[in-house]
């Protein structure tokens, strides 16, 4: 068992993860938890934050953790708490660190066997400046004189940059190290999850009867097939057409579910209810909000008809909860509220079952294949909740989608074409709320842009924008802008994460 404790990091259930994969448990746990559950662990991590330890209110901890013996590791945040609270002294650097970067090592303790020179990724405006007795300097980089620091008498290290995350080239190296310290076991798989989880919500449920908001994406679909094998027939799946999908995606989920399935599908069309509620609104976490409430009530008023359903199932994966600043700790900052994490009413009419709140796009997926979806299923592309609601910057209209469905279709098709659905985790249209100028048939036009949106990731919590052939990219530009009319302009946004999101709104 390796405890994360988390003090509010963008990333810190990605380090959960990042151990999880490695083969051994963790769990991400609140930074005051106390001093006889942390005896239980093999090993300790403190987590990054956005605290500073010049303020008062700054996220401390219980100072004799130091003092039981087990390996600490601690990343950012955690390394300079680890030197402030030992005696050292972290100030608020002259030039801060964010994205690569590389550092120098030295090739022992936790580095061993690594070359001298290392691209990391830093996030940090404070450092440490003074080293707590009996610790050693063991990495810097340009403008940081302690990246990495080490008490190997105590084993207790700290990094200010961030292994957990890929662009830490060989953060998963120096992961392995530190469990290796721990000497913790690896007895940790997908596979054990799967069958807890079934046995886990068998338990919960009993006889209850369970309605699961599906959408047809791979969190719900996976969500779904986890409750459906642990209930079976207890468990009613609603589809809201919410005329904010893509285009064939009823279709599609109907044919998925219902006839391959045989699940207990009912599909309900609320095009009409969701377009006229989002009627004059254009700030999107109102959006969210409004989509996320109205979910629930036509689920409260379709659960009526079914009778007795005491449980909501969603796909809520922890991308959604970390981004909405629903961290362990609640500790971190909102990015963006979601539908079924923000946007939930405080008082509705079930108790909620999230499965796969504590797993992250490539773990769901990975259940999937061992529950034996349909591949078309378990690859499908990500898709948030509110629909195209959030790729319509401004007001959602009939107008507006009239113009983005298609649109979208064109990108989609294409990219599949080209083969390189494969290698792009996610790729859609946005529609801004701008008209342009532009010229077709020797006339003036004067119609919106689409925007072509296309990353590459493995976890979602940090993305590049894909690479795409320029061929592609004016095949798509073309089709665009000869079949869908009112547009008269395709661009592509070819901004990382950080500093965007995938999706824009």
């Amino acid at each position: 068992m390796i405890y994360v404790l988390d003090y509010g990091s963008q990333y810190s259930h990605l380090i959960v993860r990042r151990i999880r994969e490695l083969g051994v448990y963790a769990e991400l746990v609140p930074c005051n938890i106390s001093l006889e559950k942390l005896k239980q662990a093999d090993g300790i991590i403190l987590s990054g934050g956005p605290q500073n330890l010049s303020e008062k209110s700054a996220l401390r901890i219980d100072k004799r953790v130091f003092n039981l013996g087990i390996p600490i590791l601690g990343i950012c945040y955690g390394q300079q708490l680890i030197a402030f609270e030992l005696g050292g002294k972290v100030k608020a650097a002259r030039h801060r660190e964010y994205g690569p970067t590389e550092v120098t090592i030295k090739p022992k303790g936790i580095f061993s066997g690594m070359t001298k020179k290392q691209i990391t990724w830093m996030s940090h405006g404070d450092q440490v400046t003074k080293l707590p007795k009996g610790f050693v300097q063991l990495g810097y980089s340009k403008n940081c004189a302690n990246v990495a620091i080490a008490d190997e008498k105590r084993k207790i290290y700290g990094l200010q940059f961030h292994p957990e995350v890929i662009h830490t080239l060989n953060g998963i190296k120096i992961l392995k190290s530190f469990l290796q310290i721990t000497k913790s076991k690896r007895n940790w798989s997908m596979v054990d999850f799967t069958k807890k989880e079934i046995s886990k919500i068998k338990k919960l449920v009993g006889k209850d009867k369970v309605i699961c908001a599906l959408s047809g994406g791979v969190d719900s679909a996976v969500a779904a097939t986890l409750v459906h094998k642990a209930i079976g027939k207890q468990l009613f799946c609603i589809y809201v057409d919410t005329g904010l999908m893509r285009a064939g995606e009823t279709e599609q989920v109907v044919k998925a579910f219902k006839k391959s399935q045989r699940m207990n599908l009912k599909v309900v069309n609320a095009t009409n209810e969701f377009l006229k509620k989002l009627k004059n609104v254009t700030d999107p976490e109102k959006k969210r909000k409004i989509i996320g409430e109205l979910f629930i009530r036509i689920f409260e008023r379709e659960s009526k008809k079914i009778g007795g359903a005491k449980w909501l199932v969603q796909g809520t994966l922890y991308t959604d909860v970390i981004e909405a600043g629903v961290s362990i700790g609640k500790t971190a900052a909102v990015i963006k509220s979601h539908h079924n994490v923000g946007g939930l009413p405080k008082k509705f009419g079930f108790k909620l079952i999230e499965p796969l709140r504590d797993l992250y796009k490539d773990e769901v997926r990975k259940i999937g294949v061992l529950l034996k979806l349909p591949e078309d299923i378990v690859q499908r592309q990500p898709f948030p909740g509110p629909g195209l609601a959030l790729r319509i910057i401004g007001e959602a209209t009939e107008e507006k989608l009239k113009l983005l469905k298609p649109a979208d279709k064109i990108i989609r098709e294409e990219i599949k074409k080209a083969g390189l659905d494969k290698s792009i985790q996610q790729y859609f249209a946005v529609l801004p709320d701008i008209k342009s100028v532009g010229v077709q048939g020797d006339s003036r036009t004067y119609g919106y842009p689409i925007i072509l949106r296309a990353v590459t990731t493995k976890d979602f919590m940090t993305a590049h924008w894909a690479r795409i052939p320029y061929n592609i990219l004016e095949r798509i530009s073309v089709r665009i802008t000869n079949e869908v009319r009112g547009i008269n302009r395709v661009v592509y946004d070819i901004t990382s994460k950080p500093p965007g999101t995938v999706e824009w709104e």
